[in-house]
């Protein structure tokens, strides 16, 4: 054989060899994962079990959500059929081109492992697939779990919803064995903020499947499985009928309705109106209900309660009252101790800054009584804007508050490079006017019921929190949450002594027509300024009983006038509804609830 011929005989041995070479090195080497997938998918498939997500109760033991079984379908890619698109999609009740696109995704996931394609199939589509899995390679079912809500309270911006985990989430979670493609995760409220005690350690199961990818029996008789661990269960502070009552008050409103245990700071009512339905989330919520929701005027998702920033008007002259006497700007007793009300303040020359009344010589407690604009103007004048600022902070304003309520808005308490940077020129009249609550100031009313029940329980500063004590079904393992309180640095003398003007308030001053039958309370009524041509909001703060205070109440309404008219009667309400387990007719209640019902219609009439 010639040399040439025996060259070239020789380069392709070596060709051939070469390339044998570099397709075994491609499938050991650089391709042995996905060969290795492959081999394992043929012999055994890993199941998830997943965990029953924690269950959450009022402070009663009322359920309020508890899990239902959500029936899903996963596609594994790898296995598919492309044939049987149709017959899944008319088993699914789908076009054709929706099972092409799910199919998509799951490949983009991993061809190799079942994705969750199809969730909240109804039961009787579901069994009809069951029935035909033997003829739908790579289409498997999974039963999962969804949210249902169980109370009449709906209590949305603090139970808070769940929605599937994004890709982008998956790939940043640092703890990847607790989640995979189409789990849930707490979004808001308390479902967000104890997700990791919710939702508990998922489990894992061995299958043997053959090599259409259909299941055959359990590895090992089951041996090497691992259960699942259950999340804890949640017990709120809340009393879910009296989170109902507030939500059934707030008809056709916009605001705000708090209300806090005075001794531990727990919270007894979270109502942010207009809310939303939690229900709309179980399944997985549709495009055209999201954006409803989102896109809705009133801003469903805004929590009112910890985030609406607005001047507390009256409801801040008891602080004012504390600031002073603490700081001795004003005497409790003696010649000192009082201010001469002629109508209005002399600093503004009789025009600017103008009292509701003329009420002669006012002590503190008669000035909360009577809410006497000019000696809180007065208090003003004579205090400092550091000193004011912080006073105010002490009392948790101006800050966000520690609690696990998240959504939270800091609020305003201005200092003197704020009014520098907002005006030319300011002066002593832009002081005086915070000195009843107006403007430039802004306060939550979460921010307000943890001042009202500091004032109520004489001095003792609470985290407000949703949360009382997580229980762990499984395990009886409990975790208690009771942070302790932090002091207010004012003598508990002034306290007792501003105690005193506001149970003058609902004797016989502006909250009288409010006060609880047969029990005693402190209160505060409030008118907090809107803008130009727009009807003012409705502010009110009370604690009851008074001399063993239970319960501290925050109401918020926008735009319905003075606090009587919706924000008083609300509170009110509420605060009968705790303290006696339910609201007896009387003519007391139906003063209050034709109150809160005008004002409804009021509040209609301004959108």
């Amino acid at each position: 054989m010639p040399d040439y011929k025996v060259t070239i005989f020789i380069a392709a041995i070596l060709l051939s060899i070469g390339l044998l070479a570099g397709r075994l090195f491609g499938l050991q080497i650089i391709g042995r994962g996905d060969a290795q997938e492959v081999s394992r998918g043929n012999a055994l498939r890993t199941l998830r079990l997943l965990p029953a997500r924690g269950a959450i109760y009022d402070r009663h033991g009322v359920l309020m959500v508890h899990n239902e079984p959500s029936y899903a379908i996963t596609l594994t890619p790898r296995y598919f059929v492309e044939d049987k698109t149709a017959l899944l999609a008319r088993h699914l009740g789908v076009e054709d081109s929706v099972v092409e696109a799910k199919l998509a995704e799951a490949r983009e996931w991993t061809p190799y492992r079942p994705s969750i394609s199809f969730t909240d199939v109804p039961f009787e589509r579901y069994s009809r697939i069951q029935e035909d899995l033997f003829r739908l390679p790579g289409v498997d079912d999974e039963i999962s779990q969804k949210r249902r809500y169980l109370s009449d309270a709906r209590a949305s911006h603090a139970l808070g919803y769940i929605s599937e985990i994004t890709r982008e989430e998956l790939d940043i979670q640092e703890q990847p064995r607790f989640y995979t493609q189409g789990d849930l995760l707490g979004r808001t409220g308390v479902e967000r903020s104890y997700e990791t005690y919710l939702r508990g350690i998922p489990g894992s199961a061995l299958r043997v499947v053959n090599v259409h990818g259909l299941e055959v029996k359990p590895y090992l008789d089951g041996k090497g499985d691992e259960a699942p661990v259950s999340g804890y269960d949640i017990h709120l502070a809340m009393d879910a009928g009296v989170q109902a009552l507030a939500e059934s008050l707030f008809v056709n409103k916009r605001g705000a309705a708090v209300a806090l245990d005075v001794a531990t700071g727990g919270v007894l009512v979270l109502h942010s109106a207009p809310d939303f339905d939690l229900g709309l989330f179980t399944g997985g919520i549709n495009q055209p209900a999201w954006r409803a929701i989102v896109d809705h005027s009133d801003k469903l998702l805004y929590n009112r309660v910890s985030m609406n920033q607005m001047p507390p008007g009256s409801t801040w002259k008891p602080l004012m009252a504390l600031m002073s006497l603490d700081a001795g700007l004003i005497a409790p007793t003696g010649p000192n101790s009082t201010v001469f009300c002629g109508g209005y303040h002399p600093l503004g020359g009789g025009h600017i800054f103008r009292c509701l009344g003329v009420h002669g010589s006012q002590d503190v407690v008669q000035a909360l009584e009577n809410s006497c604009n000019t000696f809180f103007f007065e208090m003003a004048r004579r205090m400092d804007l550091g000193t004011f600022r912080r006073y105010a902070n002490s009392f948790g304003f101006g800050q966000r508050a520690p609690s696990d309520i998240r959504e939270q808005t800091t609020g305003l308490i201005p200092d003197s490079a704020y009014f520098n940077d907002r005006y030319a020129t300011w002066g002593m009249g832009t002081l005086m006017n915070l000195g009843v609550g107006q403007g430039d100031m802004g306060v939550t009313p979460l921010q307000l019921v943890r001042y009202i029940a500091a004032v109520a329980n004489g001095g003792w500063l609470h985290e407000p929190r949703l949360v009382s004590f997580l229980a762990n079904p499984a395990t009886g393992d409990t975790i208690h949450f009771a942070p302790e309180p932090v002091r207010i640095p004012v003598d508990t003398a002034y306290f007792s002594l501003v105690r005193q003007g506001l149970k003058r308030v609902m004797e016989t001053g502006t909250g009288r027509a409010m006060q609880i039958p047969g029990i005693a309370s402190g209160g505060k009524t409030g008118t907090a300024q809107a803008p130009m041509g727009m009807t003012d909001h409705s502010v009110f703060v009370m604690f009851a009983p008074y001399e063993e205070p239970r319960i501290a109440v925050a109401v918020q309404c926008e735009n319905t006038g003075s606090s009587g008219m919706c924000a008083a009667p609300i509170a009110s309400l509420l605060a009968e509804r705790y303290l006696k387990g339910a609201v007896p007719e009387s003519p007391s209640k139906s003063l209050r609830l034709g109150r809160a019902m005008m004002a409804s219609s009021q509040a209609l009439l301004t959108e």
